[in-house]
């Protein structure tokens, strides 16, 4: 989606994503954040990104990497790798 940052597909009530965007913000990788609950071309593009799946969160790495529900150690390897 973009070369320029990272962006989160989320919803406040997803605890994966509330745990990845804090891991983002305590590591000073900045981000935006795309909320699926209030867009539904959002979650539709979401799902497109996740091959299909509905998992949430959905990350777009620069370059356009797509991770689907990573873990902090997911996200280490892939930003600061």
């Amino acid at each position: 989606m973009s070369d320029e940052g990272v962006v989160i597909y989320s919803a406040d009530w997803c605890g994966d994503c509330r745990r990845a965007k804090s891991w983002l913000l305590s590591n000073a990788v900045p981000f935006t954040e795309i909320d699926v609950d209030r867009d539904a071309a959002a979650r539709a593009r979401a799902a497109e990104l996740a091959g299909g799946r509905r998992n949430i969160p959905v990350v777009v790495l620069p370059g356009g990497a797509v991770l689907v529900e990573p873990s902090d150690t997911d996200l280490a390897g892939a930003l600061t790798g």
